[in-house]
């Protein structure tokens, strides 16, 4: 084992994680909730574990993703250049264009459902868990080499 595969398991765990998490809530936590509890306790349920998955993406999971990605980037001899090329440069500008929606419909998830717009956060939910879908999806189509 070496230190770049550590620092690519890290990235993987960091992935893994955050579509977990959303896959997590959206499959087995919400559905329990709604037929659990009132629309109160729910709403208090839902606003604390997304506060507390938001703090937890803010603080960690994007600063992993970030430092690892720009590593593995590094190290793979990722230039500016190269992700306009075909192959593994054009996939990973893709991959990075699809994370950034993704993380951008998420935050916007989370300012719509705390100004009281439930049918935008919603959408916005399942624009982010796709787009995170998504991510993952073409970073199996990057060569591991």
């Amino acid at each position: 084992m070496t230190w770049w595969s550590v620092v690519r398991f890290l990235h993987v765990l960091g992935a893994a994680l955050w579509v977990g998490g959303q896959l997590t809530v959206s499959l087995v936590l919400l559905p329990q909730a709604r037929r659990l509890l009132d629309d109160e306790r729910r709403g208090q349920l839902l606003t604390a574990v997304g506060r507390r998955f938001g703090l937890l993406t803010v603080a960690a999971f994007l600063p992993l993703q970030l430092v690892t990605g720009v590593a593995i980037a590094w190290h793979k001899g990722v230039t500016w250049a190269s992700l306009a090329g075909p192959g593994y440069g054009r996939i990973l500008a893709v991959k990075l264009l699809l994370f950034c929606a993704a993380m951008a419909a998420a935050g916007a998830h989370g300012w719509a459902t705390g100004a009281g717009r439930p049918r935008l956060g919603r959408s916005l939910a399942v624009a982010s868990l796709v787009g995170s879908l998504g991510v993952v999806l073409l970073a199996t189509a990057l060569p591991a080499t």
